[in-house]
């Protein structure tokens, strides 16, 4: 697995119909398949790029004007998939980066952009349960690497209209960062 897709939907039918036609159309895996928050539904697939590619293309058009966001990431590092499953481990507590979007997909892609961008660790990609349909990446690190890794996110997220807000805590609380992670 080099990639990932994702398609959002705000309906939960149609979100599920194109989920099939996304399995449908290529070999991919599924990865997960589930309604979120505000009547949403997500899937996402992991395979090669070409099969992600066509798998999302697929669903797209299936799920029509009930589409919010969709996206393919070629090359997705290895840390969305953990912080995906809340399966991270963070040796230490450092600065605290969180990044909220509108939409399930801009947060996946803005983790990845981030997490890209600086060393930094993803402790949690949070897709949009119970927040009105929004979505949350939680990160540590340096300084430096946090306030990166934001700005790196937050771009990509304005670009795609679904940026909502950012913060760095440079020396967040031990009680709040146990919380947290």
């Amino acid at each position: 697995m080099n990639a990932i897709g994702m398609i959002e939907t705000n309906s939960i039918p149609a979100g599920i119909e194109a989920g099939d036609a996304m399995l449908k159309a290529a070999a991919v895996e599924l990865v997960t398949a589930q309604p979120a928050c505000a009547g949403k539904y997500v899937v996402l697939v992991a395979g090669d790029v070409a099969a992600v590619k066509a798998s999302v293309a697929d669903g797209e058009p299936v799920a029509g004007n009930y589409l919010v966001d969709s996206i393919v990431i070629p090359n997705v590092h290895e840390q969305v998939i953990s912080a995906l499953s809340a399966c991270t481990e963070v040796n230490e507590a450092a600065a605290l980066g969180i990044i909220e979007t509108y939409s399930l997909a801009s947060a996946v892609i803005c983790a990845d952009a981030a997490v890209k961008a600086a060393e930094i660790d993803l402790i949690e990609i949070r897709l949009g349960r119970g927040r009105g349909g929004k979505s949350f990446i939680t990160l540590t690190g340096e300084v430096a690497a946090v306030k990166a890794a934001v700005a790196a996110a937050a771009e990509i997220g304005e670009e795609h209209g679904m940026m909502a807000n950012t913060v760095v805590i440079p020396s967040p609380h031990p009680d709040l960062f146990k919380a947290i992670y």
